[in-house]
């Protein structure tokens, strides 16, 4: 999936700055820049001379999304990199709707399934 071009400030409603993610999960930004290379969390620059950021969405209240580091895993094992894995994660693929909201209506497995039918 190598050179998606999408526009992810548009894509993606709301981006936090590491320092804001980490304050929200209780850690350092240094945990959370250890969490991003971990797979636990994914960023990427939403628009030209913003720094590195991670999706708002990614969290729920002081925790990662049930279901997210094990699906950003696979997706990286099928060799996405993180705007890949940001930007599939945030269209609309008929699950009904983005794979974002069926993780976070817990509806993982079925995300999975469709993760692992591209592979």
């Amino acid at each position: 999936m190598s050179g998606t071009t999408e526009d992810l400030s548009v894509l993606v409603p709301e981006w936090l700055d590491w320092a804001t993610a980490a304050e929200r999960l209780g850690v350092t930004p240094a945990k959370v820049r250890t969490m991003i290379r971990d797979h636990q969390l994914a960023a990427a620059v939403p628009a030209p001379g913003s720094g590195p950021q991670v999706p708002a969405g990614f969290l729920d209240g002081g925790d990662i999304v049930k279901g997210l580091p094990g699906l950003l895993t696979m997706l990286h094992d099928n060799g996405f990199d993180d705007r890949e894995c940001i930007v599939w994660i945030h269209t609309d693929l008929d699950l009904p709707g983005r794979p974002i909201d069926a993780l976070r209506e817990n509806r993982g497995s079925e995300v999975k399934r469709r993760a692992q039918a591209m592979a």
